[in-house]
């Protein structure tokens, strides 16, 4: 069964139609082969993405989105299992994101929208796909419900985090920029289903939200503030997300749509560039990996 979704997964991506850039790049894939990676829907940690200092109580445990979506099951957590998926930039993307220093480029927004809408495509495909083999699945983030929030602590955050899901699945760390460090590096984007099956769970390689970035809080890497280009990323205080909303939302959407004809936004300078970027990058020192990047216990 695992090799099975696995071959779905990454199929889909491998042969697809849909899995090309489109206009002046033709038949240039969108995403490169995909990493997927299993959890359990019994994993502790969902009860724990409910605290206010992780994803807030209104985050979804997975028992409660799969009852969304099938009322009449009463399938508890450990009878869940979820799949959660990476879709790697391509070496075109990334590179020409690489030359830019403020506004995105035209492959690195393509992705960012279209792209987003293939990986929807890929969610939809992996359900119906499960369903015709008798399984019940879902895909949280394409249900009506779903949507972002705002609170106080995490200032920004949903009721279903497909990063969150990832780190439970084993695919990665956070970095100091709020992106996942997985092994095919942070720029890349991130998918996941729900299915009413027991796949044995993949093992977390890590123990701290942090292990996968070289930022220590005393300067042992300061890439991705140094690729940001308004500086919303500050060595000592960390992400400001207040200021990257407002970027993003503003003069990133206008640009990409008088630039490229295309409706949303796209930046990601942070995520090229960087000794994360395609990969997890080799500790020059130790630090305790349960430390955020304001120097506090930040472990969920």
């Amino acid at each position: 069964m695992r090799e099975w979704i696995v071959s779905l997964v990454t199929g889909f991506i491998q042969t697809s139609p849909v899995n090309r850039m489109g206009e002046a790049f033709g038949e240039e894939r969108m995403w490169d082969t995909p990493l997927v990676r299993f959890a359990s829907g019994a994993d502790g940690l969902f009860k724990r993405y409910k605290m206010p200092e992780a994803c807030g109580e209104e985050h979804w445990l997975p028992e409660e989105v799969f009852a969304k979506f099938y009322p009449e099951e009463k399938a508890p957590g450990g009878a869940l299992t979820l799949i959660s998926w990476v879709l790697p930039q391509t070496r075109l993307t990334r590179e020409s994101l690489c030359k830019e220093t403020f506004y995105p480029s035209e492959r690195w927004a393509r992705a960012r929208i279209l792209g987003e809408k293939i990986n929807d495509e890929l969610r939809i495909y992996l359900v119906n796909a499960l369903g015709d083999a008798g399984y019940k699945a879902c895909a949280p983030v394409l249900h009506p419900e779903w949507t972002r929030l705002e609170g106080v602590q995490r200032v920004y955050s949903s009721k279903w985090s497909e990063r969150h899901v990832a780190y439970a699945a084993g695919h990665g760390t956070f970095g100091f920029c709020d992106a996942l460090i997985t092994s095919a590096g942070k720029a890349v984007r991130l998918g996941s289903v729900i299915a009413g099956l027991k796949i044995a769970p993949d093992e977390r390689p890590y123990q701290g939200i942090y292990d996968y970035c070289l930022h220590d809080g005393n300067g042992a890497c300061s890439r991705c503030v140094e690729r940001c280009s308004i500086g919303a990323l500050d060595p000592e205080k960390g992400h400001d997300k207040v200021k990257c909303r407002a970027f993003l939302r503003g003069e990133a959407t206008a640009y990409v749509g008088e630039h490229f004809g295309l409706d949303g936004y796209g930046c990601g300078l942070c995520q090229v560039g960087v000794p994360c970027e395609k990969g997890i990058p080799k500790r020059r020192r130790g630090r305790d990996s349960r430390l955020g990047p304001d120097g506090r216990d930040s472990s969920f």
